[in-house]
This record gives structure tokens, C-alpha cells and sequence, in this order.
């Protein structure tokens, strides 16, 4: 199932969502015409773009590997949406850059688009041929993790997108508060209104409103989270190292990493030195599903009923188990 947001390396996606053949490169358009090529040729200290050559797997926006005489870029681009949501990428990539942790792409350029939309202008990292080590994967996410801190509280510089979805990042100070409202109420209040879904907004507010007995013994401290970590924005480089992109980054609560673990393969190698270097706390089983139903909910508002039934399994399990 591709992913809304995702994007996803040649090494793993099937050959019929492969380009088999790379296009060569020819312009026509003055460098004040597109900026992207501008920006490659000043400030990407490249002289000549030999090739450009699209690369399959993202449903939102385009991309493309940019050959040049000084090394490849990748460059995402988008004609419906304008510069903000690769604005929120470009900070969620630094910030998880600046930790010096896990390896991602470095972002160099953001801006809009002539004709509309906009573009980023990244790092373009070589995947290796293999999906690398879990136990070293979980390792390098609890050191980003760890290291990512913020003074600020739970929330984001800016909001971003999750998806397509709009991911509100409002800072506050009550990690509870901060999920309530802009994780699951705000996807209840989605589905509401797209689907006049009313059972389920009633069952999701009761669970709102009694899940804070899940939290009792748990010091929750803001991490920075990638926030849409699934197979597909996983991958490792050319040493084995991981590699994670694609984010939807904000500050949380680091067992909410996990969230999208339902396709991201996660195994128990992965969660043993995970919790090595960031403790396992009371009640984790039992706050699960909680952080799996966000993304649960996110895939209802964008794909349909398909994921009705798994997001109301876990809010009725959750009302039987809080006797709500």
C-alpha cells in the first residue's frame, strides 16, 4: 500500500514503479525561469546538469535525482502546494540533522515554484541493497531521540502535514492536552465531517477524556519525533547505516514514535536496543494502540473506510479497558 507522504528509494520498490530509463537532461527555460536549476548552478557550485532522472514512489509530490559535475541532488517538487509544507520538512530535517544521531538527507533550498507549487532541494543519499540492521536502527532513533530535547514543550516550530493531513503543532505544555487536541481530536473532528461519522467521534471523545490513567507513573519528556516512520521513509546507505527521511517532525512523547509500527516491521531486536538507550516505561503494552489509533485515523481521513474498522477495534478495546 503506498503511503500518502512517503517516498520511498529505488532499492525497494517493485519494477512496475520503477523508471527504467533515466531522461537526459535539456533546458530550454532561462535560470530565472526555474529556480531549481538556478540554485544547482550558484550555490550548489555545479557548472553543467548532465541528467535528470525521475524516481518513483511518493503520491504527493514528484521526484527527481539531479546529476551534476559536482555529485547528485535529490529534489522534490510540487504543483499544487506551495513552499510551507517543505518548509515544515526542511526544519524536521535539520532538526533531526542537528542531533547528530541517525542519519538523514541534509536540506539545502526551499522556495515556490514560477508556475506554481514549490520545491526542496536536498542531500541525495545512495541506498545500499539491503534494509540494513534493526537492532542498530533502534539504537541510532533513541540516540536522536534522547538528544532531541525541547525547552519549549510538546509542538513544533511550525505546523506540518502527516500525509497530506494538516499536523497542528501549537506548542503546549501537558503532553496529554497536546495529543487530546491536536492529534486525535483534531482526526475525530476529520472523519466528522467528512464522513459524519458521529459514532465514532462519540466513542473517540470518551476515550479523550479518560485516557490519562494510561500515563500514571510515566515521566514524559519532549523528544524529537520523525513522526511518519513506516518501511517506507526507512532505508539504510551504502555503509549499512540507517537512513530515515520523509518526516513529520515535532517534539513528543518518544513511545509515539511507534505509532506507524503496524508497516514499519519493527522487531524485537529493534525495540531491545531501543530501550537500551531509552528505558522502557510503566505501561507501554498498554499505550500502544493509543499512539497506533493517530495513524489509524489519519489513513481513514485519506484513504477511506478500509481503516474504519482497525481505528474503532482500538477505541473499543481502550473503552472496555478504561471502563468508559
Amino acid at each position: 500500500m503506498g503511503h500518502v507522504g512517503a517516498f520511498s528509494f529505488p532499492f525497494s520498490l517493485p519494477r512496475s514503479r520503477r523508471f527504467s530509463l533515466a531522461q537526459p537532461f535539456s533546458v530550454v527555460a532561462a535560470m530565472s525561469d526555474d529556480p531549481i536549476r538556478a540554485w544547482i548552478l550558484t550555490e550548489g557550485k555545479a557548472t553543467q546538469i548532465t541528467r535528470i532522472s525521475p524516481i518513483g514512489g511518493g503520491c504527493v509530490s514528484h521526484a527527481s535525482r539531479y546529476d551534476t559535475d559536482s555529485g547528485p541532488f535529490f529534489v522534490k517538487t510540487n504543483r499544487k502546494i506551495g513552499p510551507s509544507m517543505f518548509e515544515g520538512e526542511a526544519l524536521g530535517l535539520n532538526a533531526m540533522y542537528a542531533t547528530k544521531s541517525i542519519r538523514v538527507p541534509k536540506p539545502y533550498k526551499v522556495g515556490p515554484l514560477p508556475t506554481g507549487g514549490s520545491y526542496i532541494i536536498m542531500e541525495f543519499i545512495k541506498f545500499g541493497s539491503s534494509r540494513g540492521s534493526q537492532s542498530v536502527l533502534g539504537r541510532k532513533l533513541a540516540e536522536m531521540h534522547k538528544a532531541g530535547k525541547s525547552e519549549k514543550g510538546f509542538g513544533f516550530a511550525v505546523d506540518n502535514t502527516i500525509g497530506s493531513t494538516p499536523q497542528i503543532n501549537t506548542w503546549s505544555s501537558d503532553w496529554i492536552e497536546f495529543f487530546a487536541e491536536h492529534r486525535l481530536g483534531y482526526q475525530l473532528k476529520l472523519a466528522l465531517k467528512q464522513y459524519g461519522d458521529s459514532s465514532m467521534h462519540e466513542k473517540g471523545q470518551r476515550l479523550i477524556k479518560n485516557m490519562r490513567q494510561l500515563f500514571e507513573g510515566v515521566v514524559i519528556e519532549p523528544c524529537l519525533l520523525h513522526g511518519d516512520l513506516w518501511s517506507g521513509n526507512i532505508g539504510c546507505d551504502e555503509n549499512g547505516d540507517p537512513v530515515i527521511l520523509d518526516p513529520a517532525c515535532y517534539y513528543g512523547h518518544n513511545e509515539a514514535e511507534f505509532g506507524m509500527s503496524w508497516c514499519a516491521g519493527f522487531g524485537g531486536s529493534f525495540y531491545n536496543s531501543y530501550f537500551e538507550v531509552m528505558p522502557k516505561q510503566p505501561g507501554f503494552e498498554n499505550r500502544r494502540d493509543l499512539y497506533k489509533l493517530y495513524h489509524y485515523l489519519n489513513h481513514y481521513n485519506l484513504f477511506g473506510s478500509g481503516y474504519r474498522s482497525s481505528a474503532m477495534s482500538i477505541i473499543n478495546g481502550y473503552l472496555q479497558m478504561l471502563k468508559a
